[in-house]
């Protein structure tokens, strides 16, 4: 995806210190790129960059920036953004109870911050943004398969922060100029070797699986 003929590329992986994040970055410098992180450790784990740290060389890990930061910052977001060729968005607040009780911090982090990088990749000609969405998004909707084209009502204050970037997304052309991308996947509470070398795998090859 995005990586052919060993070209080195600036990736920025924000919430670096989550699951999803952590993996990409392990995957991306073992090929070979240079990656920027953002996390401010709110829901992300220094144990998980420190096992990537250890699964990585020396000279790979050296090309690993890490930024302590918060995505509701917006000078931490352009700062992030600053010589990037593609972002990487996994940075939220997740959680239904979590929205369900203090709703504010989940759009100020989900939406707010979703803003705030989307902007701030607008204005340092970021060649493509992907964000990491949600099944929420299909709210009570009870078609199956699940579509797109196919969506009920919010459940939650979290499921509205997830619509909410889904729109924002929608009128990229005219916010950032250059593609915006969502994806959707699953997470899971420990870090994994398999899915690593299956991320990895995707990279090299220029495929999703």
């Amino acid at each position: 995806m995005f990586i052919a003929d060993g070209v080195r590329k600036r990736w920025l992986v924000t919430g670096v210190a989550g699951f999803i994040g952590s993996n990409l970055l392990e995957a991306l410098l073992k090929t070979e790129q240079a990656v920027t992180g953002v996390d401010d450790f709110s829901t992300g784990h220094r144990r998980n960059l420190d096992q990537v740290e250890a699964a990585v060389s020396a000279e790979q890990w050296q090309r690993f920036r890490f930024m302590n930061g918060d995505i509701c910052d917006p000078v931490t977001c352009h700062t992030a953004c600053a010589g990037v060729d593609f972002v990487l968005h996994q940075a939220a607040l997740g959680s239904v109870p979590r929205s369900l009780e203090n709703p504010i911090a989940s759009h100020a982090s989900n939406v707010t911050g979703f803003l705030n990088l989307l902007v701030a990749a607008r204005d340092a000609g970021v060649k493509r943004f992907i964000y990491a969405s949600s099944s929420a998004v299909y709210g009570d909707s009870p078609t199956l398969p699940k579509s797109e084209e196919k969506t009920g009502r919010c459940l939650s204050p979290y499921a509205a922060t997830k619509v909410a970037n889904e729109l924002y997304a929608s009128v990229s052309p005219a916010v950032m100029g250059s593609p915006v991308s969502a994806y959707a996947t699953s997470t899971y509470l420990v870090r994994d070797k398999i899915q690593t070398d299956r991320m990895q795998r995707s990279f090299q090859n220029g495929s999703q699986q």
